[in-house]
């Protein structure tokens, strides 16, 4: 039976307006403008383009956010329709629906509305407005006002913020619609603002000239893949303020040169910092120079491939910065030493908040994950658990899921092969896949018995 919520007559009027898209643009000068939004939502979805450009030209709000509206290939016409739709003059025809869009923001995210609470006030508002540039629309606003307190003549051109996240990849597609946006930017005479939030750059070296068009005073989330840390260094030294920074393959010849210590003094300066991602990054013996410096309380906390030594997860064990992590990926650091208490104290201190942990291709043994389990088991938090490609043996896997069966937020783990699985361990052709089955199969009786039929327990045999 369909439990769907039938239609609505607002859902139903809208529908059969858009069917008319020549009656749809004409009834955008005489409906309501509380009507705008669901018009907008479904025009999106219905990918009508001509509508949605209709639409930006005349927008009654200040503001009009992608939010929560998927945008996969097909979409993407549409926002770069809804770019070219902007206008920079005011309307001269005063019969026209006079626009009122001063922000369009094509970032997706879960938690924006389409429009805005409107504050009464004479400045332009918007919750996500920018705040750290110099050319954002609440300082150029400011000059505006002065400029027409001085003059009773209409400004000719209206300040604009155009909000995004680029990924500069170096694909046609995002080339293509990086030129779409300095081409807009060009054509307001400076009026327009492109504030770039999220920023992922893959070989720092050759985007340059793309990064020479952009101001990093906007950016709270970046990505470098592949670069040097000196190129890294420079980059966030026009960096204001960082919620998310994220680095991977980044090339260094030493961790005791001018060149870290420079890396390390921009580090200082991000005391908003929620989440750090270093991936493929040697830093061996040196992680407490980089936590050091960072925010207490860190939120996100990766560590793949980064070469730690037992005097790192020491530190590890011991830092305010890791004391509240909700995420913890520290895979692909062989962890060679017999002596885990370090790792077992981590776990312990973050216990209370810890919902990820991902500790994959770490030659966790027997021995020591029987060191780990009672920390593990007092993660009440823990929703995933990820452990795969370590030498565990069935026993040692059936006892951790019946000791992890009574953490009730645990929702996921993903768990190693167990060796007698293989002839020779972890060598993919060597894998008995009915031995496999066999293991999947008592894994699954297991939990039916424990009545957690809600837990998934998941492997990778490929």
């Amino acid at each position: 039976m369909d439990t769907k919520d039938p239609p609505t007559l607002l859902d139903l009027a809208i529908r059969c307006l858009l069917r008319n898209e020549h009656a749809a643009i004409q009834a955008l000068e005489e409906i309501p403008r509380e009507l705008f939004i669901p018009l907008f939502t479904a025009a999106f979805a219905g990918r009508h383009k001509n509508t949605l450009t209709a639409m930006v030209k005349v927008w009654p709000f200040t503001c009009l956010h992608i939010g929560v509206l998927s945008v996969q290939e097909p979409q993407r016409e549409l926002l770069k329709a809804m770019v070219e739709s902007l206008q920079f003059l005011p309307v001269s025809n005063s019969a026209a629906r006079s626009p009122k869009l001063r922000i369009l923001d094509l970032r997706q995210d879960a938690g924006c509305k389409t429009v805005c609470p409107e504050i009464t006030t004479k400045s332009t508002i918007c919750f996500h407005s920018c705040t750290y540039s110099e050319h954002s629309i609440l300082k150029t606003e400011d000059q505006e006002s002065l400029s027409s307190s001085n003059s009773e003549a209409q400004p000719s051109k209206l300040a604009m913020e155009l909000l995004v996240d680029l990924s500069l990849d170096g694909t046609l597609r995002e080339s293509d619609f990086f030129a779409l946006l300095l081409n807009k930017v060009e054509q307001s005479l400076g009026s327009l603002h492109l504030c770039c939030r999220d920023l992922q750059i893959n070989n720092l070296c050759e985007c340059r000239h793309a990064l020479s068009h952009l101001d990093l005073k906007c950016v709270d989330h970046l990505a470098v893949d592949q670069a040097s840390l000196s190129e890294v260094t420079t980059l966030l030294s026009h960096v204001i303020q960082l919620d998310r920074l994220s680095l991977s393959k980044i090339t260094c010849r030493s961790l005791n040169g001018r060149t870290f210590r420079s890396f390390i003094t921009q580090l200082r300066r991000m005391d908003h910092l929620k989440e750090l991602n270093l991936s493929s990054f040697c830093l061996t013996d040196h992680l407490e120079n980089v936590l050091r410096v960072l925010p207490a309380g860190l939120d996100f906390l990766y560590l793949p491939f980064c070469g730690l030594s037992y005097s790192d997860f020491k530190f590890l064990s011991e830092c305010p910065q890791a004391n509240h992590l909700k995420l913890l990926n520290i895979s692909n650091n062989p962890m060679y030493w017999e002596d885990c208490e370090p790792f077992y104290y981590l776990l312990q201190n973050v216990s209370g908040t810890l919902q990820h942990l991902a500790i994959n291709h770490c030659l966790l043994t027997d021995s020591t994950i029987s060191v780990l389990i009672p920390a593990l088991t007092r993660c009440s938090q823990l929703r995933v658990l990820s452990f795969s490609s370590n030498p565990i043996t069935m026993p040692m896997l059936m006892r951790i899921l019946e000791l992890l069966t009574p953490l009730k937020e645990l929702k996921y783990v993903i768990y190693p092969i167990p060796v007698h699985c293989y002839g020779r361990w972890h060598f993919q052709g060597s894998l008995d896949r009915q031995k496999l089955a066999d293991v999947q199969t008592q894994l699954k009786l297991m939990l039916q018995e424990a009545e957690r039929c809600d837990m998934n327990w998941i492997t990778y045999s490929d």
